[in-house]
């Protein structure tokens, strides 16, 4: 029974935790979807969007500065259920904006919020892993593509019923709120290291000592910042690299079918959708990948395949041949971000801290980098950007120190085992 009931708990968590980020990935494309829209609302042009999408990026890395105080007096639960409902009202805000200036506030504030969430609920997915001694990043990873795709689709059918931004972003705020909600008994009170210590300071080794007295050395402990190690700002720009690809598609993959490719209303939102569905696909097999062929290779293959199959994608044109592409973009890229999450924590919690926030940054500040292409040259060339981002990604993962193989097979078993015996009790 307290295998059974272990299992129940493990589950319970699991669901409150994947929530948080199916939150993050349903509000990002929600207002991704409808960019074309806010677009003509407001009369930007391309430059003009990318620079809104830059105040998303400028608000996120404002964010981290304060994540590791916000932490400390809140908590990872309280900074996750604030920040998340925050997100919600920032739809309302932006469907409300009136003009350009007060439209990449809004985006500031948006990002803000975004780079406090994506911290808060990682170090509750590192609690739940160090908890019950089971991986669980990668389908944590699943959801939130998962999230992405039902605001796709949503976007979509509100299309189809209702022009008004207004309409749809209210009804994305009411399924955030319920979200929320849900997940907020769920979600785990305890603070650990990971969720206390969020400061930049990296490859700081907690001694035994640190780790029976958690609390005393966080206050023992200088809140100056020091310089990461090699290792970390290989994987920062491994991890920057990879969300500049995923966060373009979900930014310019519909604007890229209606405006290039001349797709309907329609269809434009199935590009994220496309993207969504083979992220999810993948996260939900990327922890066995992980076990057979190691995190190295499916890290250096998968953005390969990624920005090969995009690049292809953008010389050959079309609507089919550019949803072909974006699917090979979702399913290498997937896997990129748990693998280097977990490298990330084998190296400590300060570590972590910093790779998140290269991502959440990455995220939000890189789509607009592609905005300024697209301004300069076409949005053809802006997502050959995206596709040489990808590329980059294999590069350094060249140099970061993985999980051996062993290791990776070892946790897989392990997890296995575990809920094999929770299943036959």
């Amino acid at each position: 029974m307290s295998m059974v009931g272990a299992r129940d708990d493990f589950r319970r968590t699991l669901l409150a935790i994947a929530a948080l980020f199916c939150v993050l990935g349903f509000q990002y494309a929600t207002w991704a979807s409808r960019l074309p829209a806010i677009k003509a609302d407001l009369d930007l042009t391309e430059a003009q969007l990318g620079l809104l999408l830059m105040a998303a990026g400028v608000g996120a890395a404002a964010s981290f500065p304060l994540v590791a105080v916000l932490t400390r007096r809140l908590g990872s639960k309280r900074l996750a259920i604030f920040s998340a409902l925050f997100l919600a009202l920032v739809l309302l805000g932006l469907a409300a904006a009136p003009n350009y200036p007060i439209a990449l506030a809004v985006m500031c504030c948006d990002g803000l919020a975004v780079g406090c969430l994506n911290v808060a609920m990682n170090a509750q997915g590192a609690a739940l892993e160090s908890r019950y001694q089971r991986t669980a990043m990668a389908k944590l990873h699943a959801v939130f593509s998962a999230g992405s795709l039902g605001a796709a689709l949503l976007a979509s059918g509100m299309n189809a019923l209702t022009s008004s931004v207004t309409a749809h972003f209210a009804a994305g705020t009411a399924l955030i709120i319920l979200l929320v909600a849900a997940a907020q008994p769920g979600l785990l009170p305890e603070e650990h290291p990971a969720d206390q210590d969020t400061s930049l300071v990296v490859e700081d080794h907690h001694t035994p000592q640190d780790a029976d007295h958690p609390q005393q050395e966080t206050q023992k402990k200088p809140r100056g910042m020091s310089l990461p190690s090699r290792l970390t700002l290989w994987m920062g720009c491994a991890m920057a690299f990879g969300t500049v690809t995923e966060g373009a598609m979900n930014d310019w993959s519909a604007l890229y079918l209606k405006d290039v490719t001349h797709a309907s209303s329609q269809i434009a939102p199935l590009g994220i959708a496309v993207v969504s569905v083979m992220m999810v696909l993948a996260r939900l097999f990327a922890d066995g990948w992980r076990a057979r062929w190691g995190d190295a290779r499916v890290v250096r293959t998968g953005s390969i395949l990624a920005g090969t199959g995009l690049a292809i994608a953008l010389l050959t044109g079309g609507v089919v041949p550019a949803l072909i592409g974006f699917a090979c973009v979702g399913l290498g890229i997937a896997a990129v971000t748990p693998c280097i999450y977990v490298a990330a924590a084998r190296q400590g919690p300060q570590a972590l801290a910093l790779v998140a926030a290269t991502g959440t940054t990455g995220l939000l500040a890189g789509p607009p980098v592609i905005g300024f292409i697209a301004g300069g040259s076409s949005l053809t060339w802006g997502m050959g950007a995206v596709a040489a981002s990808a590329a980059l990604v294999a590069v350094c993962a060249t140099q970061i120190r993985w999980p051996s193989l062993e290791e990776g097979h070892g946790e897989g078993e392990a997890a296995t085992s575990k809920e094999r015996s929770a299943e036959e009790v």
